[in-house]
């Protein structure tokens, strides 16, 4: 059987900011009318799920009434960025814990038919928290453990925005050291597909070994302003069928109805909240 999958991204859902809410639920509209198999988010399922708990409450009950089993790994908006970055929420063990207890694991495996779908928290990679280590020897273990089936990663950033050699430091992807470590680790049994959001642009390319594609954000785009153009920015989703031999075709999904919201113009967004 081949197994549907959709691939959504950055939905960033807020029940006081609602902004993005009607681009979500037009395509949950959508997917109800011929619902897929599987959908997977990759991460910034809340505005700021960081900071607010209710934001990330909220993106947890409107992914539940999607029309298909829906797996999630979380975002920068979900559970901090980067310390070496310099995050304003740099992603630590009490915003990991609230994604933990209000949406589920952060890292997971599922198994479908020819194909062990691997999902991945980059936002703690280089953390130095104890769940780092953890997800470490998961990973290690689903890919020795994946038998003949092929193997699918589903995360927040890009492995890497050109090349997995890239030295730029920088708040797009997985950075330098610990993509590193990440392909010594996949060079156990490595992926033929990795899909990532993060971007806020759609792209898909093979590149390095591995088939890179990121998805667009079902939210909004960033301008010029503040993110250069490196795929296509636009709002939507991917899908991948992914059928028994290991083979696969990945494309994207356009939806009638979304607004192409740019945050560069939405300054409420994220904007510091009024006092109480």
């Amino acid at each position: 059987m081949t197994v549907r999958l959709v691939h959504i991204s950055d939905t960033h859902l807020s029940p006081t900011r609602p902004l993005f809410l009607d681009n979500f639920r037009r395509l949950a509209e959508v997917l109800a009318a011929d619902p897929p198999d599987l959908i997977v988010n990759t991460g910034d399922i809340s505005l700021d799920g960081a900071d607010r708990e209710a934001d990330l409450a909220f993106a947890k009950a409107e992914h539940d009434a999607l029309p298909a089993p829906c797996l999630m790994v979380p975002g920068n908006h979900d559970v901090g960025d980067y310390a070496d970055l310099g995050a304003s929420q740099p992603a630590d063990a009490a915003r990991l814990a609230r994604w933990r207890a209000i949406v589920g694991p952060d890292h997971w495996v599922r198994d479908v038919p020819g194909w062990r779908l691997i999902g991945l928290d980059t936002q703690i990679l280089g953390s130095g928290l104890p769940e780092e280590d953890g997800q470490w020897t998961a990973l290690a273990d689903a890919l020795a453990g994946a038998g003949t089936r092929r193997v699918a990663l589903f995360q927040h950033k890009p492995l890497c925005t050109d090349r997995v050699t890239d030295t730029v430091i920088d708040y797009w992807p997985v950075l330098p050291p610990a993509r590193r470590r990440l392909l010594e680790t996949l060079a156990l049994n490595p992926p033929v597909l990795i899909a990532s959001g993060h971007i806020h642009q759609w792209r898909d390319r093979h590149v390095d070994g591995f088939r890179q594609v990121w998805a667009p954000p079902v939210s909004f785009i960033v301008g010029e302003e503040a993110q250069p153009t490196v795929g296509t920015k636009l709002v939507g989703a991917a899908e991948h069928l992914l059928r028994p031999d290991g083979g696969f075709t990945s494309r994207l999904v356009t939806v009638d109805g979304l607004k192409l919201h740019d945050v560069v113009r939405l300054r409420a967004a994220y904007a510091p909240d009024p006092p109480a």
